[in-house]
């Protein structure tokens, strides 16, 4: 999509974030002589509001407006954004504590109005949500049950805040500020019905069947799946999917696998995916005809968006390579002969994934593979250790000018990747990244 493409969807959401704010203090149903810190304590509030109902936009995954984005970066922005609104909502209660508190007496749920204590249970569930989402690996919270933990309490946060901004009637007291509150909310429910009824629905209605499990290297697994009575769906190499897999689609156990087949073939679709966590740890288990349901194709991460390029630089590391793989073998069946470079990272020879398979594309493409191994066999000739900017460079020694360079794999290999290439005069907008982690 278009630099303009980007910009409206980002200015569309500005919009559905900012105009219940500018709509609600637009000066309309004010007390008088309330005081400039209450009014501003009150805007904040209303503020925190919008961008805590605007997090529900940024999860639903409308494919066409996070494609110019990626979706990776886009759970980032959902991330940081929490931060942002939960500080609105502290600052908006902290104000009212220092400079008016008797609004906040009494504090008692059983005295207090029930507005008030609403906006406090908001407040909590708020801390509680954000705090569990960040350390949810910490606490050990697994990923299936957060998912469902994190969805109830952010459906709940927002009834408890809708519920003390109409009973405190501060801005929403008249007749059009009521109605931009209430289709605010009503815009929410009809998001979450989407995200958790029809989109399962429609995911139900395509079905697709796992015909394949095959081992791989370094604790992998390849599963295969065919579309069951559909025609399934074409993606470009290197975009991603969410795979629920031997359960209901309403059950909420979907998790994110890159591709990692050719998107020239249209006999099904094809996922690597490495033993990690409590789901993938089972993946070699699943039997033969096992139901799966796939949400996708997502993500931005791909060759296809630059047809331009002079040619490509790949750098993985684990699993990140399946995306990879994807692209590789994507122009190995289109005949491309672009030059292309691959480094890669594992720990050792016998764990490198789809090995085999990159020796054979090495002889379809113009591709130079560097192995780089962090406990390398004797007699190994090749790099050791981790990825960094030295091997980098003697990688891309002869690379023309024009090419464009993807990276997948862990964040500090990702960060250093991308310093080194700009280090060699590659401009970051030819430097393309694909989270490893977005949960």
């Amino acid at each position: 999509m278009s630099p303009a493409g980007a910009l409206f969807w980002a200015l569309l959401y500005g919009a559905l974030v900012l105009v219940p704010l500018l709509v609600l203090v637009s000066g309309l149903g004010i007390g008088e002589g309330a005081g400039w810190w209450f009014d501003f304590s009150m805007g904040l509030g209303f503020g925190a509001l919008a961008v805590m109902g605007g997090q529900f936009v940024l999860t639903a995954r409308f494919r066409r407006a996070t494609a110019p984005f990626g979706i990776d970066v886009i759970y980032v922005f959902h991330r940081w954004l929490a931060g942002v609104g939960l500080s609105l909502v502290v600052a908006h209660y902290l104000i009212l504590k220092a400079r008016y508190p008797a609004t906040l007496v009494p504090a008692a749920p059983l005295d207090a109005p029930a507005y008030m204590t609403a906006g406090r249970a908001a407040l909590a569930l708020f801390v509680l949500l954000i705090g569990s989402s960040l350390w949810r690996k910490t606490l050990g919270i697994e990923y299936d049950r957060w998912r469902v933990v994190h969805a109830v309490l952010a459906v709940s946060a927002m009834v408890f805040a809708v519920v003390h901004v109409r009973g405190v009637g501060y801005y929403s007291g008249i007749f059009w500020n009521r109605t931009v509150l209430d289709a605010f909310l009503f815009s929410l429910v009809a998001l979450v019905l989407y995200v958790r009824l029809l989109k399962p629905l429609l995911a139900a209605s395509v079905p697709y069947r796992v015909t394949e499990v095959r081992p791989e290297r370094g604790n992998a697994w390849t599963l295969r799946l065919q579309p069951d009575g559909h025609s399934g769906f074409r993606f470009m190499p290197g975009q991603f999917a969410w795979m629920s897999l031997g359960v209901s689609p309403w059950c909420a156990k979907e998790h994110p696998f890159s591709f990692s087949e050719s998107s020239e073939r249209e006999d099904g679709l094809e996922f690597t995916i490495k033993e990690l966590g409590d789901f993938t740890s089972r993946v070699g288990q699943t039997p033969v005809g096992t139901v799966a349901y796939v949400d996708g194709p997502h993500g931005s991460f791909s060759v296809d968006r630059y047809p331009e390029a002079s040619g490509f630089f790949f750098l993985a590391g684990g699993v990140g390579i399946a995306p990879m793989l994807s692209m590789l073998r994507s122009l190995a069946d289109r005949g491309d002969r672009r030059p292309l470079w691959l480094m890669y990272g594992s720990r050792s020879w016998d764990r490198v994934i789809h090995r085999d398979e990159l020796e054979r594309l090495s002889g379809r493409l113009d591709l130079r593979v560097t192995h780089v191994l962090i406990e390398p066999p004797e007699r190994w000739e090749g790099e050791v250790g981790l990825p960094d900017a030295a091997m980098i460079e003697r990688a891309l020694g002869d690379a023309p000018d024009g090419i464009h360079c993807f990276l997948c794999g862990p964040e500090p290999m990702c960060q250093m990747a991308q310093r080194a290439l700009r280090a060699m005069g590659i401009d970051g907008g030819r430097i393309h990244f694909e989270l490893f982690d977005m949960a």
